[in-house]
Order: structure tokens, then C-alpha cells, then sequence
């Protein structure tokens, strides 16, 4: 009788013994899951600020496990990371700064042979020798615009400029970007039809070269004797600018290229180089803009760009 008591009572000790146990391992490995969720979300604040600018560590106290190793590891792709992001941006503003000198170096060249041909062109010359005159002076104007273009392009990239955000209405917007096009397009007997009213935040001289070369690519594309729609209106969300033109339209293959740099459509002119519309997309991004290019369901070319507004 003894015995089976002390068997019995053993039993159930034994039972209690094992539930400890379970319950102890269940305990534990719950606070090293919380220990580890602790450590891995300060590991993520120490990279973001890492990441962020920071220029040193603030690491815990490691133990030799996986999951330290790991962390070690991608600390130092981070290091390595911001090293090269450091290296590429020191290269892109060199490569502006020479790009800038080396512009200022043929401008004086051009302005010489501009004054050359201003003095040839009031002299008594042929006909045939005007015409070459103005041919060498159209090019050298084709040339200061690339240059001039190129260089926007290399400080863009280096991020040298800083866009003023100011308030001003779309009216001023539009007439500076039409303005340096007002010859070419009486040349061209082509007309300008406005709708435009609103406001729209952002850098005014930057933004009328944007909208101007894309007015200028739409005149390009356009007819003689054809029209360029410019409308404009603003809304709680953003303001909007459509430039559409009644050209042929665009190339389904060439939409997905239109904006890279240096590319050339299938329609392109021969003067196209194919930097107007890269230059007025990047200056467009680089204020929370967007531009998009579409065909027209009323047939020709269509350029929306959205300036989106602030959230509080």
C-alpha cells in the first residue's frame, strides 16, 4: 500500500515537475523574442540614422550570435554605401564645375564670331553670301542654347540649384514661356490658344524654361498655319498645365522614351539633339511636379504637368 502511494503521488510530482518546466522554456523564449525584437528595432533606428547623415555608431553592447554577425554586416554595407553615394555626388558636382568652365570658355569663341557676322552682314554682300551668313548664325544660336542646356542639365544632376517656392499665377507663368517662342511661331503662322487661370507654387524662371521647351517641341511638331492649346487650372489637390498641339501626334514606340536623355524619335527633326524634354522633366520632378505625354483623343500631342500641393 505504501508503495503504490509513493508511485502514485510520484506521478503526479513528476507531472508538476514537467509543467514547470514547459511553462519556464515558454517564459523564456518569449523574453528572448522580446529581447531580440528590442535589438533588432534599435538596430533599424541606428541604420536609418546612419543612413540619414549620421556619422557614427550608437551600437548596444554584442554578443557573438547570428543575428550580431548579421547586424555587423550590414552596418558595414552601409558605411560602404554612403561612401560611394559621397563619391558619386563629389564627381557629379565636378563634372559641373568643369562643364561650367569649359562653357565659359566657348562662349567667348561665339561671342566673337557673332560680332563677325553681325559686322559681314551690313556689308554689301551677295545674296548667296547673306543666306550663309544667316545659316552660320542660326547654328551658333543652336549651339549657345546646347550649352546652355547641358550645363542646366550637369547642375541638376549635381543638385547646385535651389528652386525658389513661391506663389505666382499661371498667366505670368505662361506668358514667359512663350515669350522667346513669339517669332518662331509667327514664322510659322501658328496660333495660340489660352485657358488658363490659378495659381501654382514653385520657381517661376525654372519653370517657364521647363513649359518652354515643351511649347517649343510642340511648335516644332505642329504644322504651318496649326494651333497650340495652353490650358490651366487649379484645384485642392494640384494645379495643372496641359499643352496639346495638333501635329501628327507621337510615335506609340517613341512614348516610353520620350523623356530620356539625348533620345530621338522616330519623327525627330534634324536640329533635334534630344535634351529639351529630359531637362524639363528633371527640372519639373525636382519640385514635386510630374509630366506625362499622351496622344490626344483630338488627335495630335498632349503634355500634362501636375504640381502637386503640400499635405498638412
Amino acid at each position: 500500500m505504501v508503495i503504490t502511494w509513493i508511485s502514485e503521488n510520484g506521478k503526479d510530482v513528476l507531472l508538476l515537475v514537467l509543467t514547470v518546466c514547459l511553462l519556464g522554456a515558454v517564459v523564456a523564449a518569449a523574453a528572448l523574442r522580446l529581447r531580440r525584437k528590442k535589438h533588432i528595432r534599435e538596430f533599424i533606428r541606428e541604420t536609418d540614422r546612419l543612413l540619414h547623415g549620421e556619422e557614427t555608431f550608437r551600437l548596444s553592447d554584442y554578443r557573438e550570435d547570428d543575428l550580431n554577425q548579421l547586424e555587423n554586416q550590414v552596418q558595414k554595407l552601409t558605411v560602404r554605401l554612403r561612401e560611394q553615394a559621397d563619391l558619386l555626388q563629389k564627381d557629379k558636382k565636378y563634372l559641373a564645375d568643369s562643364i561650367a568652365d569649359i562653357s565659359h570658355q566657348i562662349r567667348t569663341p561665339l561671342t566673337a564670331v557673332h560680332l563677325i557676322c553681325a559686322s559681314l552682314m551690313d556689308e554689301d554682300l551677295p545674296e548667296e553670301a547673306r543666306e550663309s551668313l544667316w545659316e552660320i548664325k542660326r547654328q551658333l544660336g543652336r549651339m549657345d542654347w546646347l550649352i546652355h542646356s547641358l550645363l542646366k542639365i550637369a547642375r541638376l544632376d549635381a543638385g547646385t540649384i535651389t528652386f525658389q517656392k513661391e506663389t505666382y499665377p499661371l498667366e505670368e507663368l505662361a506668358g514667359q514661356a512663350l515669350l522667346p517662342l513669339e517669332i518662331q511661331m509667327e514664322l510659322k503662322n501658328q496660333s495660340i490658344q489660352k485657358e488658363i487661370g490659378g495659381t501654382f507654387q514653385g520657381d517661376l524662371a525654372w519653370t517657364a524654361e521647363a513649359l518652354g521647351n515643351i511649347l517649343k517641341n510642340c511648335s516644332e511638331h505642329t504644322p504651318e498655319g496649326g494651333t497650340i492649346f495652353l490650358t490651366g487650372h487649379e484645384n485642392p489637390l494640384y494645379t495643372e498645365i496641359i499643352v496639346r498641339d495638333t501635329g501628327p501626334g507621337i510615335d506609340p514606340k517613341d512614348l516610353p522614351h520620350l523623356f530620356e536623355r539625348f533620345y530621338r524619335g522616330k519623327d525627330a527633326k534634324d536640329q533635334s539633339i534630344g535634351i529639351g524634354l529630359a531637362l524639363s522633366r528633371m527640372i519639373l520632378t525636382s519640385q514635386n511636379a510630374t509630366l506625362r505625354a499622351v496622344n490626344s483623343p483630338k488627335g495630335g500631342a498632349e503634355f500634362i504637368i501636375r504640381f502637386y500641393k503640400s499635405t498638412v
